[in-house]
């Protein structure tokens, strides 16, 4: 019988401790009380009322379509950024190059926000843009923020790619751009759908650098949330956390069951080949065998 470890007992108490809150959220989504803090039988009335919310619906819509956008474009500028970092390997300025691609990992957002909200003011002043802040500032704060895990993710996938498969397409007088998208892109894909994913998850989350550079009509839902709870947690607010939870959970379970699946048809692939190639080296007769039987 195996003894009950300190790591176990710690690992057990680790997921308690995150996952008992949400699971706590997702009860009190069903409460009918409004206060939240007073437990008042089961109903659904929230869940259907937050289609009567336009406010938090809308802040939702705009939260999901600036994750979406700042995911594309982290994917692009971080994906670039790692491939000069892992494939040019001597260059003017690399070390300020890749500090500067790093830098909003260890930057506090409280500065990034401060900077983007000056550099998006004095923008408007010299060349009239942007106009007013709003979803379009929003993004680009979010894309800057999130290409620097991208680039982080997609260059230690990078670096461990083996170059003389991409050397032998270009010995067989394929383009760069070609090798490019047809063999490296393959090959990091995992590391992308990864940097893709992170980022809009950072993006949903993300409450103070959208606090610097949002203007009116551009509430995001971290705010709305933020806002709607100092003034006391409304139900409304357990049921939109629920949903989001639920939708969370269904992309990541989607996202195993397709990976799962590729890996299991990748191992009958090769499984299937080494087969075939063992029932091809029987079926060829062996020079020895040819020679000891002319002999005889």
């Amino acid at each position: 019988m195996k003894r009950f470890r300190f790591s176990n007992m710690m690992l057990i108490l680790g997921l308690v401790f995150i996952y008992a809150p949400m699971l706590i959220l997702v009860i009190y989504s069903f409460n009918a009380s409004k206060l939240v803090t007073v437990w008042g039988g089961w109903s659904i009335k929230w869940y259907v009322g937050l289609l009567d919310n336009t406010q938090l619906m809308g802040s939702v819509m705009r939260s999901l379509e600036i994750a979406c956008y700042t995911s594309i474009a982290a994917v692009a500028l971080g994906t670039m950024a790692a491939f000069v970092l892992t494939r040019i390997a001597h260059f003017k300025g690399r070390t300020l190059f890749g500090g500067l691609a790093t830098a909003p990992l260890v930057m506090p957002e409280v500065i990034t926000g401060l900077s983007l909200l000056l550099l998006f003011v004095a923008m408007a002043q010299m060349i009239g843009w942007p106009q007013e802040r709003g979803i379009v500032t929003i993004w680009i704060a979010h894309t800057t923020f999130c290409a620097a895990y991208v680039s982080v993710v997609v260059s230690a996938r990078l670096r461990e790619l083996d170059l003389s498969i991409e050397e032998a397409a270009m010995d067989l007088g394929a383009r760069p751009w070609k090798v490019f998208f047809q063999i490296t892109i393959p090959m990091i894909a995992p590391s992308l759908a990864a940097g893709a994913m992170m980022s809009f998850a950072l993006s949903l989350d993300d409450l103070v650098l959208a606090s610097f550079v949002s203007g009116p009509g551009s509430t995001t839902l971290p705010m709305e949330v933020f806002s709607a709870v100092r003034l006391g947690v409304k139900p409304e607010i357990n049921a939109i956390a629920s949903l989001i939870l639920l939708a969370v959970s269904i992309a990541t379970f989607l996202v195993w069951f397709f990976s799962r699946r590729a890996e299991d048809q990748r191992k009958r692939a090769i499984q299937l080949a080494i087969d075939e190639a063992a029932a091809d080296s029987w079926k060829q007769p062996d020079p020895r065998r040819a020679s000891v039987s002319e002999v005889a």
